[in-house]
């Protein structure tokens, strides 16, 4: 194996394995075979009942850091007393302070606790840091760099992208070495706030198109008017407001009574329980398959037996929404049909009309329409899922972002053109200013003491 340049990558994460991530376990373990040596880093231990075949194929070893401080108190406490001796730990510490002084909560501190334990127990061979998602896995990283010294960067998807104010954005963005997302609208969206815009690279996901061959034809010849042979409708995305399940159930709702249908849907969520007394309330119970998380083999045998794969994606409440979902990409790997939302992410894969059909986010209505339309055309959907799958063979293909990260990484000999400002002194954008402090930060122990309420969430 050969490390990218200055050592091994440390891959900073939420939580690793995780069943609705294998965008980020396939990255790891394409970036394994083109030779970086990998340690990753979680926040949080597993909590899903299974895990991908993938995962079993990574070997870089995994570091979990305390999910909460009050776990682990003596961890994080010998993780101060080393790393308050180094000589990035002031610059932390005052990039810290400012962030904590503008977003005042148990989750910055938390942290922050977490850096300390990463920096003090990182191993000697490791260069850079790199993370996944720009929110609290980023600031896990950022923190823990500036102790360290290293250079690190990040990899940004959906939520990260939009749900986090712009200071901190900003902030990360100026001193990330380099950053990637997975949609040229996030692209265009950080670019406008990294002082340097040419840092901000576009690396779709894609597919690992060898774990997802080509289905076998299909025999698709059900129209919904025979009750023996009902048109089979798959959802694969986690039960959370974003994927805008609350408006399919609406949808399904309002197509005729007649129409024979049957939804199967994948994945877990905190909504799970809500969206199922939905079903419920809507006499669909009957009509609708829970099966809850699965690994890959099993969701790929549901693309195969599939007759129509719908999402009704959105943006939530507090601005979460999808970037481009994975499961868009596996289902029309397999020719599957598709109905979806026209967020932009979405649209920058199914073209309306010509590889898939769009309708305007949480119109339950128009999705309803879409929806009885396809059931009732099996030529339509054979159409529609012949050309979403020749998109994804050509144009989605993961070895292209693969080989941007093996350049970005320096695992290629030939030079990628240089990222905007490299070479030039880097900003820290205020990073340094010194609001007045004492020179000498204080220590834990001088911190004021947190609440009952703050304590149990740190």
């Amino acid at each position: 194996m050969i490390a990218a340049a200055g050592g091994r990558v440390a891959f900073v994460v939420k939580g690793y394995p995780r069943l609705s991530e294998t965008f980020i376990a396939q990255e790891i373990l394409a970036l394994e075979q083109r030779g970086l040596e990998i340690l990753i880093v979680s926040l949080r231990h597993p909590t899903d009942p299974t895990t991908h075949p993938v995962h079993r194929q990574i070997r870089a070893p995994v570091l979990y850091l305390p999910e909460y401080l009050h776990d682990e108190p003596r961890r994080v406490a010998w993780g101060w007393r080393l790393t308050r001796r180094l000589p990035g730990y002031r610059m932390a510490w005052r990039i810290w302070l400012k962030d904590l002084i503008r977003d005042p909560t148990p989750n910055r501190i938390r942290r922050f606790g977490q850096a300390l334990v990463l920096a003090a127990e990182l191993p000697a061979d490791i260069g850079q840091l790199h993370a996944h998602f720009l929110h609290t896995p980023a600031s896990v990283a950022r923190y823990a760099a500036a102790m360290r010294g290293l250079d690190w960067a990040v990899s940004a998807h959906a939520k990260d992208v939009w749900t986090i104010p712009e200071w901190e954005k900003r902030g990360k963005l100026a001193s990330a070495r380099w950053a990637v997302t997975c949609t040229e609208t996030g692209r265009r969206h950080l670019a406008e706030l990294a002082p340097m815009p040419g840092k901000v690279k576009l690396s779709y996901h894609g597919l690992d198109l060898d774990r997802f061959a080509p289905a076998l034809a299909r025999a698709d010849t059900a129209d919904g008017g025979d009750p023996a042979c009902p048109v089979t409708l798959l959802s694969v995305g986690r039960a959370v407001a974003k994927k805008g399940y609350d408006d399919l159930l609406a949808a399904l709702a309002l197509l005729p009574a007649g129409l024979s249908w049957r939804l199967v849907h994948i994945g877990g969520g905190a909504l799970a329980g809500h969206l199922k007394r939905e079903a419920a309330r809507l006499g669909l119970e009957r009509r609708i398959e829970w099966r809850g998380p699965q690994p890959q083999p099993e969701v790929l045998r549901a693309y195969r037996e599939a007759d129509l794969f719908v999402l009704a994606a959105k943006v939530a409440k507090d601005g979460d929404r999808d970037g481009l979902p994975n499961v868009l990409l596996e289902a029309q790997s397999q020719s599957l049909a598709c109905v979806a939302t026209a967020l932009p992410g979405i649209a920058e894969l199914i073209e309306d009309g010509r590889s898939g059909v769009l309708v305007t986010p949480a119109d339950a209505k128009a999705l309803a329409a879409a929806l009885e339309r396809m059931i009732r055309s099996p030529a339509l959907r054979r159409r529609l899922g012949d050309a979403g799958e020749a998109r994804v063979r050509r144009d989605f293909d993961m070895n292209c972002g693969i080989a941007l990260l093996a350049r970005l990484f320096h695992l290629l000999p030939e030079p990628l053109s240089r990222i905007a400002g490299e070479g030039a002194e880097r900003s820290e954008a205020g990073e340094g200013v010194e609001y007045g402090m004492d020179p000498h930060p204080p220590t834990p122990a001088a911190w004021p003491p947190p609440s009952p309420a703050m304590r149990e969430r740190v």
